[in-house]
C-alpha cells in the first residue's frame, strides 16, 4: 500500500512541476547509477539500515525525493530507497522493456533495422521525439519506440 502512495505522489509531483528542495531540479526525474554497487537505505543517512544493494552500473533510476546529500530513488519495478547522491549520475540511460526490440536507422517503423536489443539491456539515451528515442548499447545505435523503454517520460522531448 505504501508503494502505491509513493507512486501516486511521484505522478502528482510531475504534474504540479514540483522541484527538489536541495537541487531545484524537477521531481520526479531520471538519473543512472554511477557505481557498480549502490547501497539502498531505509532512510536518508548512514545510520539507516541497508535494505538491499543495486548491482548494475548505469541502471536507470527515478529520483522521487531529496534530503540533504540523499536521494530517494526507485527502479523499474518500484523497488528503491535512499541512495547517497555521489552514487548517481545525470547521464541518462534506459532499460529495454521488449525482447528483441527493433532499433531502426531513423525514427520510422519502415526504416532499415540497425540492430535488435534484448529485454533488459541498459542503453544510453540520446535524442527523443514524441514517440521515438535514439539509444545506443554494445556498439549499436539507432531509434527505438519510446513506449518500449523505461527511464524516459512519455511526454519527454530531448535534442
Amino acid at each position: 500500500m505504501v508503494l502505491v502512495v509513493l507512486l501516486a505522489g511521484a505522478g502528482l509531483a510531475q504534474q504540479t512541476g514540483a522541484r527538489g528542495p536541495v537541487t531545484n531540479l524537477p521531481l520526479p526525474r531520471f538519473v543512472s547509477l554511477k557505481a557498480s554497487e549502490g547501497n539502498v537505505r531505509r532512510g536518508p543517512s548512514l545510520t539507516h539500515r541497508i535494505d538491499w544493494v543495486f548491482k548494475r552500473r548505469d541502471m536507470p533510476l527515478q529520483v522521487t525525493a531529496e534530503h540533504g546529500h540523499w536521494r530517494r530513488v526507485q527502479d523499474r519495478d518500484g523497488a528503491g530507497g535512499w541512495v547517497h547522491y555521489a552514487l548517481l549520475s545525470g547521464v541518462r540511460t534506459v532499460l529495454v522493456e521488449m525482447d528483441l526490440l527493433p532499433i531502426h536507422t531513423r525514427p520510422d517503423d519502415a526504416a532499415p533495422l540497425a540492430a535488435r536489443f534484448e529485454l533488459g539491456v541498459v542503453a544510453r539515451l540520446g535524442d527523443c521525439t514524441p514517440d521515438w528515442c535514439r539509444i545506443s548499447a554494445g556498439g549499436y545505435r539507432g531509434w527505438a519506440r519510446k513506449a518500449h523503454l523505461w527511464g524516459v517520460s512519455p511526454d519527454e522531448i530531448r535534442d
